[in-house]
């Protein structure tokens, strides 16, 4: 990868090491399911990752070409999430342009209604 994608730092507590902090490569530092993901190796060609829960994270700073970009990036992310959501949930169909009928069925007597 030649692209700078810039620096990051975490500041985390370890249950053997106290506060540790780390710095390393944008790239190599992720946030996923309420856990920070961090490269910390490599073995037989394999990268080796740390996970550390959220709970034990104190901060994360990373340097960033511009804070919109950023955003923009974060933005990405969650809407990519929303659509393998609806995928899962809906299997490929937009519910929003879908065509086909409709049925309601009334929460309180559980008759179908028309509309």
């Amino acid at each position: 990868m030649d692209d700078d994608l810039g620096t990051a730092r975490i500041v985390y507590d370890d249950p053997e090491e106290g506060t540790v902090t780390r710095e390393l490569q944008n790239e190599h530092i992720a946030y996923f399911q309420d856990h920070w993901i961090l490269k910390i190796g490599e073995d037989d060609g394999k990268d080796v990752v740390r996970r550390i829960p959220v709970e034990r994270v104190h901060y994360v700073e990373r340097t960033v070409e511009t804070f919109e970009d950023e955003v923009s990036t974060l933005k990405s992310q969650v809407e990519s999430f929303a659509d393998d959501v609806r995928t899962t949930i809906f299997g490929g169909r937009d519910r929003t342009t879908d065509s086909g009928d409709v049925t309601r069925i009334d929460v309180e007597s559980g008759d179908e209604t028309d509309r």
